[in-house]
Formats: C-alpha cells, sequence, structure tokens
C-alpha cells in the first residue's frame, strides 16, 4: 500500500496544523508535552478539558469507520490519520486521556456492538464527555486473558460482577470501564463462557480503585474491586459468551496509526537524548555513539514496518509492533542514563520531606520504560501469540490450574 501524501492529505495537514495553532494556547499551550506516558498525573483536570476540545472541533475519532460526521467526528484516510498524528506530535499537543475510549473501545464497538450500543456511548466518547478504562488482567492471570476469574452472574435485567483487576490505567479517572469476566459455569473451557461488559465505575461500595505506587513515585495504574457491581444486560457486547473474540478483537485496534504517533514521540525524546551526549561529551565514547545510531536507525526500520502493516491483514503485526517499541523505549532509558554517567542519580532539586521523590525527564523516562516490555501484554505473551497463533508451533506446555 502506498502511504505518499497527496494533494487531499497536504490540504487535510494545513486544517489540522491551523486548528491545532489556533486552539493550542492559553492553559493548553501551558501543558504541552505533559501528560504523556509516566506523565498521566500532570494537569488532569487541564488535560480533561482539552479533550472536550478536541471533541468539539471533530478530531476524536477520525479513525472511525462511519459515516462522515455520524458521532460528531471527522473521518480521514489512514493516510490523514498519519497527518493528523504526525501534526499533533509536532506541536507536543498535551497526553490524551481518552484514548482508550477512542482507540480501544469505539471500534470494538463498531466491530462487534450493536446499533443501540454504538448511539449509547459513541458520541459521548467523540465529544471527549467520557474515560473509558480496560478491564482485562487479573493476579495470577496477568496477560492471560483465558485465565480470568472475574464472574458475572446474571440478575434479571443486569449482571453482577465480582473480582478483581490490575494495571487498571487511568481507572481513578474513568467514567467507565470495559470488563472482561467470567459468565459461563465452572466447567467451561479456558476460551469459553467469557463476556465482555460495560459496567459504570460510579458505584460506591461496589467499585474500589485503589492506585498503585510506581517506581516513578506516580500512579497511573490501579488495582480495582468489584463487589456486586452492576452491569446491564444490554451492555454486554457481542453478546453472552462471546468475550474471548471481543476482546482479542479489541487487541488488534490497539496498534496502528496510534502507533506511529508514539514514535513521533519517541523520536522527540531520542534527539533530547542526543543533544545531552553532545553538551556533555559522551558522544565521544565510539561505543555509546554507536549505541545512538543504532536507536536512530531501528526507529527508521519501526516506521516503515508500522506504515506497511497500517492497511490490517497481518495477524502477526500488533504483537511485532508492540515488541519492536517496548524493548526500544527501554534500551533508549538505559541509554539516557548512561549518557549522563554520575549525574544521572542526582535528582532536579534538594530533597525536602514535601518533595522527597522528585524526578527529571531522563529519569522518569528510565524508570517508566522498565515497565514497556510487561503492560500492554508482556514481551513472553506476544512471543507466544506470534509462535501459535501466527507460525503455527505447538502450545507451549502449562501445568495445572
Amino acid at each position: 500500500m502506498d502511504f505518499a501524501c497527496g494533494p487531499a492529505d497536504e490540504e487535510f495537514r494545513a486544517v489540522a496544523r491551523e486548528w491545532l495553532d489556533g486552539h493550542l494556547t492559553g492553559g493548553f499551550a501551558a501543558a504541552a508535552g505533559r501528560g504523556g506516558p509516566g506523565g498521566e498525573h500532570e494537569d488532569p483536570e487541564l488535560r480533561r478539558a482539552w479533550e472536550r476540545e478536541l471533541g468539539r472541533g471533530g478530531w476524536i475519532g477520525i479513525g472511525w469507520d462511519t459515516a462522515p460526521g455520524a458521532y460528531g467526528n471527522r473521518t480521514a484516510s489512514l493516510t490523514q490519520q498519519v497527518v493528523w498524528a504526525e501534526e499533533y506530535a509536532r506541536v507536543r499537543a498535551p497526553g490524551r486521556c481518552g484514548h482508550i475510549g477512542e482507540k480501544l473501545l469505539a471500534p470494538t464497538l463498531l466491530a462487534y456492538g450493536s446499533e443501540e450500543q454504538q448511539d449509547e456511548f459513541l458520541p459521548d466518547i467523540a465529544r471527549g464527555r467520557v474515560l473509558w478504562c480496560q478491564g482485562y488482567s487479573e493476579p495470577g492471570a496477568g496477560s492471560d486473558l483465558a485465565g480470568v476469574r472475574t464472574v458475572a452472574e446474571r440478575d434479571g435485567d443486569a449482571y453482577r460482577i465480582s473480582g478483581q483487576k490490575i494495571w487498571t490505567s487511568l481507572a481513578h479517572e474513568a467514567d467507565w470501564c470495559f470488563v472482561l469476566a467470567r459468565t459461563g459455569g465452572a466447567g467451561a473451557r479456558r476460551h469459553e463462557g467469557l463476556s465482555f461488559l460495560l459496567v459504570p465505575m460510579d458505584q460506591p461500595g461496589r467499585v474500589e480503585v485503589r492506585p498503585i505506587r510506581q517506581l516513578t513515585g506516580t500512579a497511573e495504574f490501579n488495582e480495582v474491586f468489584f463487589d456486586g457491581a452492576r452491569a446491564r444486560a444490554g451492555h454486554v457486547v457481542g453478546g453472552e459468551g462471546a468475550g474471548w473474540r471481543v476482546a482479542t478483537g479489541l487487541l488488534g485496534f490497539e496498534r496502528g496509526v496510534s502507533t506511529l504517533a508514539q514514535q513521533i514521540g519517541f523520536a522527540q525524546e531520542l534527539a533530547a537524548v542526543v543533544r545531552d551526549a553532545v553538551r556533555g561529551g559522551a558522544v565521544r565514547d565510539p561505543v555509546l555513539r554507536d549505541q545512538l545510531v543504532t536507536l536512530w536507525a531501528e526507529l527508521r526500520v519501526m516506521r516503515w514496518n508500522a506504515l506497511r502493516t497500517l492497511g490490517g491483514g497481518d495477524p502477526g503485526a500488533p504483537s511485532v509492533a508492540k515488541l519492536l517499541w517496548g524493548g526500544w523505549h527501554r534500551r533508549l532509558g538505559e541509554l539516557a542514563v548512561r549518557v549522563r554517567g554520575a549525574l544521572g542519580a542526582a535528582g532536579p532539586g534538594d530533597w525536602s520531606a514535601d518533595a522527597p521523590y522528585e524526578l527529571d525527564a531522563v529519569q522518569r523516562l528510565f524508570l517508566f520504560s522498565r515497565a514497556d516490555t510487561i503492560y500492554g501484554g508482556s514481551d513472553e505473551i506476544q512471543r507466544n501469540i506470534i509462535a501459535e497463533r501466527v507460525l503455527g508451533l505447538p502450545r507451549e506446555a502449562r501445568g495445572p490450574r
């Protein structure tokens, strides 16, 4: 597929650039470059207001497969989606807080949801009014979705959900959670008897969110406890028992154009590390210099691979992409600290009782990127997916559960 930008794409770029330059002003401009991975705690209210601003402009959901303006969103070709991602990264616009609803849930509802579910939930996502989180991983199961033990029992026109989810990004801010739960009986096989439910988070006494404090000192991830939480029967996506199909289908939407936008941010981080190396003289070390060049070359390869697979149809592409960028970003964090030398251990300010855990950008990059090969599906799980579902290799031996 040819992803060269044509005249229509450049016109789209001009529109996107004009809108961003005209709206990323005032307080929004002050939040530029803030709120990305590892910084989701930064300016949450301002970034939520920015989400609504994007919604008013029609810039949420431009990649949805809908009729133009169906939910208040613009529509755009693949190349135009790439253009928008590039322009968004160019101005270092605030990190998105609604990306889980826009990039994961919305395409899933369009692919598997009922018309009623689409009409109920998509307009609020497109307007930036409602935030979502993802209830997949569990203690003892992690990235193994077939090991889910959270239970949803039918109770009249609703389901009662009991169980625990972990590593739930932004659950402390989310209005809703899409939850993978077991609705089949105890005898159902691992991949069977699962359902995909849409659950409101505002259920005092039934939904409890406990932040998980990380190496960075912040808490973007959470534990979520469901104790009889209710979900309407009409909020089961794809029907009862279709959870495995819906949940794994969602994972295919997790990579794509957003990967290209992510890589633009990676390029900016790499450029900052190169500047540090030049300024501090570390670039004179031939080994370190070779590592910088290698990271630059690998980033270019990731970009072309993302463009190559953007049209879909490659079942292994999402897992390959996750393996590539997770390991790359972790190596960048390690190299960023190595470039600093002994200064990499020094904080940006003096220790005090009020600020005992202050980190600079390089230290946050190093610490948070340790998780890149774990969250979103660990490297081990991605390799299993590629081996078993793409290459057709024998399944990994698993002990009794």
